[in-house]
């Protein structure tokens, strides 16, 4: 008998193919599998083969010839190089209205290429994000995919059959066209930088400030993830505190190296914000942070070095310490998030993409790393607003966030006095000054560039464009 015709196909087996693959089949899919190397495709089969129908194929001639029409492929590779050799040996395979999906981490300007030149040969190409980690993708990830409406309508009911759901609605949505999905994707990793890092500092400053142990700090963000705060970054941030190293009896994260690395989708995040002019101060600040942990030569240079001038913590109320750090790091939590969405708004004009902001906080609210409680609050803010200019200046997040104003500047200018790192928390709350200023000394700097440059100006009090001429009678004409 001769296998049955699968569905959609995976190829490339690592965790996260594998995961998704065992999803898949879990939902009822028939599944085709495929590894370049078979060793893999055979031990998914003897570890799962019992959890749904796969059909394993040894060579991508075999893989593509499994798949019903029209065919679904899922690539679960490395992004870069190994993404293109994947589809140039399968793209001769395939026939006019098949979907090729690009479910890693790839690069959305890599995806605008993919997609443009399987187009011209009839294909559909379907840049899609997935976040959620290994337990993401086998359980329910939020599921983030680009590509022609067309290939949607195909594709879409089983990506939302095995996302995530909260409160009966799928993590998945049609984001936009080419490289939507990816570029959606990227700045939700960059989101997720300033998330953590903010988390970090708040960490930090609970530690430095009350000389708390990290199991003590581990129930303080217990307390706090029953509340506003309450997201899946903040439970493992407490599951980490709480683990206790076997070997030497310590606090697990005070053995661990305080060198963050990055795979560099926060790097391209705050590349692309520059590109576009958006300041997304946060994700910037988290991501120079993990570069400065790792300045090794730097830091050992320092160490001992720079003078500090410092004081110490003077907590005098405990409780009201801790609140104070939590209000702020809900503030920067916020302001993060603010400029995330901005830098979509921003991309989507540019390149015509129509993305529904409302609708990705929808589907980051369940299977993503960022999952957390407020998305629901971002979701209500742009279904008030669709055209919301800045998700700060929502009526929740107005009150919300100006409740906290006080604390921030508490927590921001203690660790200052204190000679504790705060980037994030600081830079956000410089973002939330910037940005509700009456003015800015920006004319300054306008001033300065026509002196040097004669870049012109313009005038608060008459419309057009003026010059002076500053190395002679310094008079004003219109330029």
């Amino acid at each position: 008998m001769s296998a049955p015709a699968a569905q959609i196909g995976v190829t490339g087996l690592a965790v996260m193919g594998r995961n998704l693959a065992r999803n898949l089949a879990r939902h009822g899919y028939t599944v085709a599998v495929h590894n370049r190397s078979q060793a893999k495709t055979d031990s998914l089969i003897a570890d799962h083969g019992d959890e749904g129908t796969f059909v394993p194929s040894v060579t991508t001639e075999e893989f593509v010839a499994s798949l019903e029409r029209p065919r679904k492929v899922i690539i679960m590779v490395k992004a870069g190089a190994a993404t293109d050799a994947v589809i140039e040996e399968l793209v001769p395979l395939l026939d006019e209205g098949d979907i090729v999906i690009d479910a890693g981490n790839a690069h959305f300007p890599d995806t605008r290429r993919r997609e443009a030149a399987l187009r011209e040969k009839g294909l559909h190409f379907v840049g899609t994000g997935v976040s959620g980690g290994e337990e993401g993708a086998l359980n329910g990830p939020s599921i983030m995919p680009g590509g022609s409406r067309e290939s949607y309508a195909v594709l879409g009911p089983i990506l939302e059959d095995i996302s995530a759901k909260v409160d009966g609605t799928p993590c998945c949505t049609y984001v936009g066209p080419d490289g939507a999905g990816h570029f959606v994707k990227m700045v939700h990793n960059g989101i997720e930088y300033a998330d953590m890092q903010l988390i970090a500092e708040a960490y930090d400053l609970l530690k430095q400030g009350l000389g708390a142990s990290a199991a003590e700090i581990a129930d303080i963000f217990r307390t706090w993830n029953e509340g506003d705060l309450e997201s899946f970054l903040i439970e493992i941030t407490a599951e980490v505190l709480s683990q206790v190293d076997a070997e030497t009896g310590s606090a697990f994260v005070d053995v661990v190296l305080d060198q963050a690395e990055q795979k560099g989708t926060g790097r391209w995040t705050v590349q692309n914000g520059l590109d576009l002019g958006v300041p997304i101060t946060g994700i910037a600040e988290a991501t120079f942070a993990r570069a400065l942990s790792g300045s090794v030569p730097q830091r050992t240079a320092a160490r001992g070095t720079l003078p500090a001038h410092a004081g110490s913590f003077e907590i005098t109320d405990r409780d009201a310490f801790i609140e104070d750090v939590r209000l702020a790091l809900y503030a920067s939590k916020v302001v993060a998030y603010s400029q995330g969405f901005d830098q979509i708004a921003a991309a989507s004009a540019e390149n015509g993409w129509d993305i529904d902001r409302g609708a990705m906080a929808r589907i980051w609210r369940g299977g993503c790393i960022i999952r957390a409680r407020f998305l629901n609050r971002i979701t209500e803010a742009y279904e008030r607003d669709a055209d919301l200019p800045l998700l700060l200046a929502d009526e929740y997040f107005t009150g919300a966030v100006g409740n906290g104003v006080a604390a921030w500047r508490r927590v921001v200018a203690q660790a200052a006095l204190a000679g504790v790192p705060t980037p994030a928390f600081s830079s956000s709350l410089s973002y939330y000054d910037g940005v509700r200023a009456e003015r800015l000394p920006a004319a300054l700097i306008q001033a300065q560039r026509d002196f040097f440059g004669a870049h012109t100006y313009k005038r608060v009090d008459k419309d057009g464009t003026f010059h002076t001429e500053w190395s002679g009678d310094r008079a004003e004409h219109e330029a």
